[in-house]
């Protein structure tokens, strides 16, 4: 039995609508799934369908895709799609981040927490003023979508709505039993040290919140588990473990191989050789 988990299976496109598909079964594995399904909401009921026929368990965040309103006329604002979409993943049996966190039963216990993070432009260099992130991006040619298919009201803005989000997450996590070692799991990374944008680097203001930095030392955290940023990776901090679990677009995997192949696994987790990297922890892969 193993926890398994990818995120950006981006299946609005078909090539990857059609590898889904030829996903073997994995028997009684749970699966994460790390945010950037699709955008539209059809397509993820029917996507969650055939994952429920090859998994024992289902556990989703949603990502930035899935607030898009790439359907206006469907939804008014992004937040109320992401409750619609928290909806259809209970019909079918699909763990949330509006859920009771699921215990995993493995050889020992783990509680998987899902969680709605957002972003708020934090992750930025510090000469940078909140003020100017977005403009600061735009000087290096780049501006996420989200700023035109993403709308949060009733929340004033992006970082209004992170903050809420924020808060309401702290607050379910501290009222846990510290006894159950967490996996968290969020589509944005946890910490700014770790949202790798090397090839635009400007992008990293809509990679996640500096809120939640410590967070792996706060609680009783096993392992994180995150996507977005399309660079499969492993790293530690603190003797904790995060991993990026993206597919992406057709360019960004090879298609030969299966999705299957690129199921990364959290538990029991890899076998681990480690080698001291200055500050911190680092696997040798």
């Amino acid at each position: 039995m193993k926890l398994l988990a990818i995120s950006d299976l981006h299946l609005d496109n078909k090539k990857n609508r059609v590898a889904l598909l030829e996903l073997q079964s994995q028997g009684d594995s749970w699966l994460i799934l790390a945010g950037d399904i699709c955008t539209r909401a059809d397509i993820l009921a029917e996507s969650l369908k055939v994952l429920k026929s090859r998994f024992s368990e289902i556990i989703w965040v949603p990502g930035n895709h899935e607030l898009w309103l790439d359907q206006p006329d469907i939804y008014t604002s992004s937040v109320e799609k992401y409750f619609a979409l928290v909806e259809i993943c209970r019909e079918l049996g699909v763990h949330t981040p509006e859920d009771e966190y699921p215990v995993f039963p493995g050889q020992s216990p783990f509680r998987v927490a899902p969680l709605c993070l957002l972003y708020d432009y934090s992750f930025r260099p510090a000469h940078v003023q909140h003020e100017h992130a977005v403009a600061w991006a735009v000087e290096s040619g780049v501006l996420c979508r989200d700023e035109s298919m993403i709308a949060t009201e009733p929340f004033s803005s992006i970082v209004e709505w992170c903050q809420a989000r924020v808060d309401y997450t702290r607050t379910r996590l501290e009222r846990l039993e510290d006894d159950v070692p967490l996996i968290l799991v969020n589509h944005f990374p946890l910490r700014y040290d770790l949202s790798r944008t090397m090839r635009i680097p400007r992008f990293s203001i809509w990679c996640g919140t500096r809120h939640t930095e410590d967070w792996h030392k706060r609680y009783n955290v096993h392992a994180v588990v995150s996507g977005h940023l399309h660079m499969r990776s492993t790293d530690y901090r603190d003797g904790v473990r995060y991993e990026e679990v993206s597919l992406g677009y057709p360019r960004d995997w090879r298609a030969e191989k299966g999705i299957g192949h690129y199921l990364r696994e959290i538990l029991p987790g890899p076998s681990l050789h480690y080698h001291h990297a200055g500050p911190f922890w680092k696997m040798r892969l």
